[in-house]
């Protein structure tokens, strides 16, 4: 029955949006709906409900967000929390109102406390205060998974929220004013490399680590919660791959054949000092592991961002 369900994906056009529906489409879906900013403002209530009405999606995944970098959340917190905020709770009272069957929030990991102990347990959701570069953005999203059980208590609502970990692969934004930390470097090294750069400049003192999870796999995961996980506790998307920045940056300057100096400006923020998720839970209530490898899924957005350059 749930490939015949409309479905609704916000974000549907973004980087992780693109492998949701492919991944939904490989699993038969038909009526898959992705309609662009354009044509309904999610931040707008008006248009939301509008939205509904033309629609009348039977199960939605809600992965659309205001997002960026280190830079880009210092330099727009008030937007990043409105934003995720509202479309969130927006989408999910009007999907409520409309009696949609089952609501996927997308999450992410930047909602967990500064120095949650790792590898980060669902449980330890709660523990303490976010990294402060990234709050507003984590705090807003943490908000769905209050209303979700909110909702699932008084309303017998389902919905569901998921926690993935930092996002990378094809389609990824490359702009360095709002990028994350894969792209901006990816980006960094093949700009260096073509204008015989002696150097790059990378923020922080590369200590942090972080814990990738490649874009195909996270959509995979995404759309096994929306078919088989049906309770209101959050639950990790991760890889259980965990690399410092410092190492990162190595990495992706030999992909890219940079051959230059990597300087670590320690004047920049570090972000979180450690991200590894336990991904136990996925695993045990739906099924769900991670099968791309990081230097195998780095390779392919690094080629992806070549032939983009070509186009």
């Amino acid at each position: 029955m749930f490939t015949a369900k409309r479905i609704l994906i916000t974000g549907g056009n973004g980087f992780l949006g693109r492998s949701i529906i492919n991944n939904l489409r490989e699993k038969g879906c038909e009526h898959i709906f992705a309609p662009r900013k354009a044509e309904y403002d999610l931040r707008n209530n008006e248009q939301v409900i509008q939205l509904y009405q033309d629609i009348n999606p039977q199960i939605i995944i809600h992965a659309a967000a205001t997002v960026g970098g280190i830079g880009a959340n210092l330099e727009h917190p008030g937007d990043f929390f409105y934003d995720n905020l509202i479309m969130g709770i927006q989408m999910m009272e009007q999907a409520r109102q409309h009696k949609v069957e089952k609501f996927v929030a997308v999450g992410t990991v930047c909602a967990y406390p500064k120095f949650a102990p790792v590898p980060f347990k669902e449980d330890d959701l709660w523990n303490g205060y976010p990294e402060e570069t990234n709050a507003p953005y984590g705090l807003a999203k943490k908000m769905l998974l209050v209303q979700a059980q909110a909702y699932r208590q008084q309303f017998a609502f389902n919905g569901i929220f998921l926690l993935p970990v930092n996002l990378y692969g094809p389609y990824d934004n490359f702009d360095p004013r709002s990028s994350h930390v894969i792209p901006a470097l990816i980006k960094k090294c093949i700009d260096a490399r073509k204008e015989n750069l002696p150097e790059i400049t990378v923020w922080g003192d590369g200590s942090p680590t972080r814990e990738f999870l490649y874009v195909d796999d996270a959509a995979r995961g995404i759309v096994m919660a929306t078919e088989l996980y049906n309770k209101s506790d959050a639950v990790n998307l991760g890889s259980s791959y965990e690399i410092s920045i410092r190492e990162l940056a190595v990495t992706i300057a030999e992909f890219c054949g940079f051959k230059g100096k990597i300087t670590f400006d320690t004047t920049k923020p570090n972000g979180q000092p450690r991200r590894k998720l336990d991904v136990s839970k996925a695993e045990q209530e739906f099924g769900f592991k991670s099968s791309t490898s990081f230097s195998e899924g780095l390779k392919e957005t690094i080629e992806w961002y070549l032939y983009s350059l070509e186009k």
